[in-house]
């Protein structure tokens, strides 16, 4: 999965915004102004998102392409490599999961509001 497939696959979910709040290399994407997924546009080859911190665990025993997050808090926050023997379809259950974790910490009426709008 490259960079284009990623942001094509993380605007495609309800209300999903983009920004640059980092400076002109991490490209961050927000649901309900809460970050879910951050990538390095200089690298494209990595990208860090928030999981369970008993998944995250697993998913680091089971895969060396995904590591504690770099600059995140590593109990939440794993860095995920593309480029090892991760299948998309694992590269978008990581994705799927950080976001579906964002959305339900958000308030109820918002979380309503961004499901509303599928």
């Amino acid at each position: 999965m490259n960079v284009e497939e990623l942001r094509d696959y993380c605007l495609q979910k309800s209300g999903v915004t983009e920004g640059l709040p980092f400076g002109e290399d991490t490209l961050v994407f927000k649901v309900g102004n809460k970050i879910f997924l951050l990538i390095s546009l200089n690298s494209g080859n990595r990208f860090n998102v928030k999981c369970d911190p008993e998944l995250a665990i697993e998913l680091r025993d089971r895969h060396p392409e995904v590591i504690p997050g770099f600059h995140m808090n590593k109990a939440h926050w794993n860095t995920v490599y593309t480029d090892g023997n991760l299948t998309n379809k694992q590269l978008r259950e990581m994705i799927d999961h950080s976001y579906s974790l964002i959305l339900k910490s958000l308030p109820k009426a918002a979380q309503a509001e961004i499901t509303a709008t599928k």
